[in-house]
């Protein structure tokens, strides 16, 4: 009735344009009739009968217009609510809550008579839970999965994929006139009154299976490297080299015939291969044991062999695929290889890695870093020296290091420090006093960032990978030549644009590498006793006093540091502590907690201490001494971040727990960082975290 009073009023409204041109026609009559009487009287007429034939349309017609206006009215409804209900896309109207007041047949057959006795959407969908459609948008659209019946024969479920579209529908604003007097509560109420929500499901389960199908069929590129095959062969007698090489062949077909892959042997340590995609979760789920089975093979070689293994998944082109398998495999050698690294678009997963770096005993690479080093350095006029945030021993050792390499070149050398730690401050103390170094030795990143030019400027990065780890991350964007020298495993955002990178995971320190590098440079620099006693202090940090990641190079690298000047007299009292910092240390040890009998746990308050993460990872050490623990964790609190310094002997790969918290570092040294949580959250973590890798098999 409403609709048809609506339908007459725009008709009067039609009728009365005949009445504004009968008064224009009078009007326009009388103007004539002043002029000519003969011509304003046949006007006259002409009004006349014009009047008297609009009256008879209005009076005799104007009920069967209406009539016949609303006979089309109702029809055009009808035809309307019959399309919608016959309509083959599934079609369902509700309220605001979610409860449904009509769908058309499409969406009955879709969800069965069942599932359309349910009231509301959420019943029979709970993907949408009880907030449908955002109240910020009119629009918005989704995708679900209805399940359909089982096969009598495979005895598999039908899943249908349906992408949804959501749209708001405004009704009439009856009601809302006096919004302004109502409550808050009332307005509300009537909105929600007059609003719907339209959804319309559209069937794209063919789609997903086309989808799923060209997915499986992409190609997937890999690469196996054998990481020790020299030292291997070395450690075992030349008469079982041959069976030797063969088992691990055989393993590794054995590995990729499962996959249906073409593998091809490329060089004697190299293997090339490539599969279907759709046999990838079939490679993931054995969460390459073949790393295991490759290292228990035993013919009589002292050694374990390790392999590397990189995957690059969905590339656009073959080439693509082929060259992100490439990166991959630098990225596992450079983390210390024994693992198995799966490039998925953005994504980098990360299998095994738990072994110990196997340490180099060639210094081939050493001597070749060495000598493009200095080759670059030769053409810079100023060398600026950076490492990593609040530096330790081992960032300001291996500086000073690279510092002493460039004043031999006579070159402009400037090491970037914002904040001096706890741990070094003695140390700089020690050099700040020695007069002969120049004032602008040490300089601010806001002062690196005014003095470099990247023509005659180079950036040495000691101790550091990651740029959101740098003490200056604008002065590696500004430097386009950049050397990075770090003894820390490699991650996915490593600096990629370095010019030169020396990244060895098996060194105890990156003063070992510099220690290394010095020795094999032609100019052969001289260290004086003081930068002698600084690299001499990072490594001797970075090993705990010699007994963790240390091996043969490392003490070749401390003789060559003594035979420089280093004395470990004045060394040892760098590193005495004052009594307080000693007791803060005792009293996390004290309260730290034992977890699951093998884990130490603790906690500490780092705000209002001085370099409180230095005294964290101090107890963390500390905390390994206590029989029975495999692993430690220390939480330190300061500000907004907790800090976590995580510590193990050799059953325990830290720095695996570690990645997972967005961290890193070595298998016995590791750290990271979370933000927004305090220590409870944070240790609770922790726990969660450490039981889910041991309930998985990855600890």
């Amino acid at each position: 009735m409403k609709q048809f009073g609506s339908k007459k009023s725009s008709l009067n409204r039609y009728m009365l344009v005949p009445l504004v041109m009968i008064i224009i026609a009078l009007v326009l009559d009388v103007v004539i009739f002043t002029i000519d009487i003969k011509a304003g009287v046949i006007l006259a007429i002409g009004v006349v009968v014009f009047v008297v034939l609009v009256a008879i349309s209005y009076f005799v017609l104007r009920k069967e217009v209406i009539e016949e206006i609303a006979d089309l009215s109702a029809g055009h409804d009808v035809i309307q609510e019959k399309v919608l209900r016959e309509l083959p896309i599934p079609y369902v109207l509700m309220e605001q809550s979610g409860h449904i007041f009509w769908s058309n047949s499409a969406f009955i057959r879709m969800v069965g008579k069942d599932g359309a006795k349910k009231g509301k959407i959420m019943d029979i969908f709970p993907e949408f839970g009880k907030k449908i459609l955002d109240k910020e948008v009119d629009r918005d659209e989704k995708y679900i999965q209805l399940l359909g019946k089982v096969d009598k024969r495979t005895k598999e479920q039908e899943v249908f994929n349906y992408r949804v579209e959501l749209r708001r529908v405004h009704l009439n604003n009856q009601g809302e006139e006096n919004l302004e007097e109502k409550t808050e509560e009332e307005i509300k109420r009537i909105k929600d009154e007059n609003t719907m929500i339209a959804m319309y499901f559209f069937d794209e389960t063919q789609i997903s299976q086309y989808k799923e199908e060209v997915d499986d069929q992409k190609l997937v590129a890999g690469l196996i490297y054998i990481d020790n095959y020299e030292e291997v062969l070395e450690s075992a007698d030349e008469v079982k080299h041959s069976l030797l090489l063969t088992l691990v062949d055989r393993r590794i077909n054995k590995l990729l015939s499962n996959v249906d892959a073409i593998v091809k042997k490329i060089e004697k340590d190299k293997y090339i291969f490539f599969f279907q995609q759709k046999y990838l979760p079939k490679l993931k789920a054995t969460k390459f044991s073949i790393l295991d089975d490759v290292k228990s093979i035993n013919v009589g070689n002292e050694m374990a062999m390790t392999l590397s293994i990189a995957l690059a998944v969905n590339c656009n082109s073959y080439v693509k695929a082929y060259e992100t398998a490439s990166q991959m495999m630098d990225l596992a050698l450079g983390r210390g290889g024994d693992q198995a690294i799966i490039k998925d678009g953005e994504n980098v997963s990360y299998y095994g890695g738990k072994s110990q770096v196997v340490e180099k005993n060639t210094r081939v690479k050493a001597r070749v870093k060495a000598h493009a080093l200095r080759e670059i350095m030769e053409t810079k006029e100023t060398i600026f020296v950076m490492g990593h945030k609040i530096p330790d021993t081992d960032a300001i050792g291996s500086a000073i290091g690279i510092y002493r390499m460039a004043k031999t070149l006579q070159k402009n050398v400037h090491i970037v420090l914002d904040k001096e730690s706890m741990s070094v401050r003695q140390l700089l103390a020690k050099v700040r006093e020695d007069k002969e170094y120049e004032s602008d030795m040490f300089v601010t990143s806001e002062r690196a960032l005014n003095l470099a030019d990247d023509r005659d400027c180079m950036l040495v990065v000691v101790d550091v990978n990651r740029p959101s780890y740098m003490e200056c991350e604008e002065l590696l964007k500004k430097l386009h030549s950049v050397v990075v020298i770090d003894h820390h495993r490699r991650m996915k955002d490593s600096i990629k644009s370095a010019t030169l990178s020396y990244i060895e995971p098996y060194a105890s320190s990156s003063c070992e590498l510099v220690a290394e590098i010095l020795q094999y440079v032609a100019t052969k620099p001289k260290l004086r006793p003081v930068e002698a006693d600084a690299m001499y202090s990072g490594i001797l940090i970075d090993t705990n006093n010699f007994v963790v990641q240390t091996g043969v190079r490392t003490f070749e690298a401390a003789a060559f540091l003594r035979r420089s000047g280093a004395d470990v007299t004045r060394v040892r009292k760098i590193f005495r502590d004052s009594m307080e910092n000693y007791q803060i240390r005792a009293r996390a040890v004290s309260d730290s907690e034992l977890f699951e009998h093998e884990y130490a746990i603790g906690t500490l308050n780092g705000n209002g201490l001085d370099s409180p993460s230095i005294i964290g990872a101090q107890v963390a050490n500390q905390l390994l001494n206590i029989e029975g623990i495999k692993a430690s964790f220390v939480l330190t609190e300061v500000n907004d971040t907790i800090y976590v310094s995580a510590r193990s002997i050799d059953e325990i790969n830290v720095q695996v727990i570690m990645e997972k918290l967005g961290g890193g570092g070595h298998m016995t040294v590791a750290g990271a960082q979370l933000k927004d949580m305090d220590l409870y959250r944070a240790k609770e973590k922790i726990k969660n975290l450490l039981l889910n890798m041991k309930r998985e098999g990855d600890l």
